[in-house]
């Protein structure tokens, strides 16, 4: 199993929804108001008057076979607009519950 998290510009939820249906990713927490700054440039996305912008974020445990598919899928989105700002990190998950 794998654990993924996205950050992204809320934007993006709806696409992001859309990718983990086509790939038979059903369960994930959901965060919707999420702030902060990209690592690799871009803008902030805090919810202020300076920046206006939001994040959201999601974080699924998917099996190890669908993990780099999604990842593709994620990436191939962040470089359609990579200004709007999606992130995905993807670990090892040791066990559940």
């Amino acid at each position: 199993m794998k654990a993924i998290f996205i950050s992204y510009n809320q934007a993006y939820h709806e696409e992001i929804l859309e990718i983990m249906s086509k790939n038979n990713i059903k369960g994930y927490t959901y965060w919707d108001v999420v702030r902060g700054r990209g690592s690799r440039g871009g803008e902030p996305h805090l919810g202020d008057h300076a920046w206006p912008t939001l994040n959201a974020a999601i974080l699924s445990i998917v099996e190890e076979e669908k993990a780099e598919p999604f990842m593709q899928q994620l990436h191939q989105l962040d470089i359609k607009s990579e200004a709007m700002g999606l992130r995905a990190f993807a670990w090892s998950v040791e066990a559940t519950v």
